[in-house]
């Protein structure tokens, strides 16, 4: 059942039907660390395992195997990789005939690259730098103080990190050690361990008051900073960690719309809302946020939005706790293919009557899916929105003149790559907002960031350092086209003043 479970997973994964973490959610194998290991395993010796594979002609020799490559690279893994659980199968006829032919393989393979460990013929790619394990708070259960009690009462050890630099901080980070946490200096809600540990058993994480949560994911939901009450939509959801850090910044009030094209991606979404308690302020709905009618009365109260479409995957390290995917090739036709489509999906979450502020990001590293992707819509806009300054104190920036941006990465912040943008609609528009724009910067107690009041959770303030929120947002009048707008109402004109001729008479 393990096997042939981790063979169905690697095929959807590899499909693009899912992510590891979302299959293995809503999978019915019961140990799903067990399953999460072979899985990962398996992705992550994939090309030694193809190589091994081709050499033998095992799918040509078995044919029982012929028509499951799936799981005959889940059995190679075990096998040569794993901890060679065959023998309790009744696959173990099958390894075992072919033990000689695969032993002789890998041995062929370590000598030509000159290495006597398996992990040596892992490629950079497969073999980089391990991220520490981030944790993020759920403010809808529990409170930080009650989750760093809790750990501490079970002998881990906090780090003191009072007002490091950033350098300071990702040194601190890189030495913790098993059992070590600390607070991450930006975000008040997400606890950083050590590389490795693994919480999925934990019962703070079985329970949903702890989110296994990367920091870079963190980071649409806490720059859009969406004020209490307010509608929201999160235009590709699944699997939905953004989605309920969304409800919990609302304090579950308000409404986030959250929508995905992937009923099975949604199915598993809609059961981890339950478990972190989101599921009042969120309302799923299975389709493409392409064809949502932005005029409908139902989205008239939208003023935030996040746009996190599909993208190549190329900033994602692949590592045992957060592999999602086999990498493609990302060719320039490919790229451009993705590119064109997430211009469009961010084009179409501006274009809702009341929006004020959208978030976009992605998980890439390529120019064309980031910077590319923001010009092309920035231009668009014709001055309707404008980028605004995110995370100033981030030393990764966008490329060229998008330093308005933030971009993160393995090495410099121990983070998968990640690309994050926010636009803001712009007061000629007519909206209703704070006579004063004033940008006040100071420090708070996680560290040396500086608040950027146009794009910070704590919401914009004012010159005096209050919050100015409105109390009601509404619908700016826009018209595409003044002339054929004039048009229509001259011809209502002249309907009426027929109607009321015809009465008289």
């Amino acid at each position: 059942m393990l096997f042939k479970e981790a063979a169905r997973i690697i095929t959807l994964v590899e499909d693009k039907k899912g992510t590891v973490k979302t299959l293995i959610f809503s999978s019915t194998y019961q140990n799903k660390k067990q399953l999460f290991a072979v899985v990962c395993g398996v992705l992550r010796y994939a090309e030694i395992i193809s190589t091994i594979l081709e050499r033998t002609q095992l799918l040509k020799h078995e044919k029982a195997l012929r028509q499951k490559p799936s799981l005959a690279r889940v059995l190679v893994h075990e096998f040569l990789f794993g901890q060679d659980q065959h023998k309790h199968t009744h696959y173990q006829e099958v390894i075992m005939k072919n033990k000689a032919a695969l032993t002789s393989e890998l041995a062929r393979l370590k000598v030509a690259a000159k290495v006597s460990r398996n992990e040596d013929l892992l490629s950079k790619s497969s073999a980089q730098i391990r991220l520490p394990r981030y944790v993020r708070v759920n403010l809808l259960k529990t409170t930080v103080e009650d989750v760093l009690q809790m750990f501490v009462s079970e002998k881990y050890e906090e780090i003191e990190n009072v007002n490091p630099t950033y350098t300071e901080y990702i040194e601190l980070v890189r030495n913790l050690q098993p059992k070590q946490f600390l607070r991450d200096c930006h975000l008040p809600e997400l606890l950083v361990f050590a590389r490795g540990t693994d919480l999925h058993e934990h019962k703070l994480y079985k329970s949903g008051a702890i989110i296994l949560q990367d920091k870079q994911a963190f980071l649409p939901a806490y720059i859009l900073a969406p004020p209490a009450g307010s509608h929201v939509i999160d235009c590709c959801a699944a699997p939905g960690n953004k989605t309920t850090h969304t409800a919990a910044i609302l304090h579950n009030t308000g409404r986030v719309f959250a929508f995905d094209k992937d009923g099975q991606r949604l199915a598993s979404m809609r059961k981890l809302t339950q478990c972190v308690g989101a599921s009042g302020a969120i309302q799923l709905s299975h389709m493409d946020f392409l064809k949502v009618d932005p005029t409908s009365p139902q989205y008239s109260r939208v003023t935030h939005a996040i746009v996190d479409p599909s993208c190549s995957g190329s900033g994602i390290v692949s590592r045992l706790n957060e592999l999602t995917s086999v990498e493609e090739p990302n060719s320039k036709q490919r790229l451009k293919h993705l590119a064109n489509f997430q211009a469009m999906i961010l084009k179409h979450a501006l274009s809702f009557p009341s929006m004020q502020r959208v978030v976009y990001s992605t998980c890439s590293i390529h120019a064309e899916e980031n910077e590319g992707v923001v010009k092309e819509v920035e231009e668009w806009c014709g001055g309707r929105y404008v980028l605004v300054e995110i995370m100033p104190t981030l030393p990764g920036r966008g490329e060229g003149s998008f330093t308005k941006c933030v971009r993160m990465s393995p090495e410099r912040d121990l983070t998968n790559g990640f690309f994050v943008a926010c636009f803001r609609r712009t007061s000629a528009c007519g909206s209703k907002r704070p006579k004063s724009t004033h940008v006040v910067a100071h420090s708070d107690n996680r560290g040396d960031i500086q608040r950027d009041n146009s794009c910070d959770i704590q919401g914009e303030e004012s010159a005096g350092g209050h919050r100015n929120v409105p109390k009601k947002r509404r619908a700016s009048n826009i018209p595409v086209n003044p002339s054929a707008t004039k048009k229509r109402k001259m011809k209502r004109k002249r309907k009426r003043n027929g109607k009321s001729v015809t009465a008289e008479a």
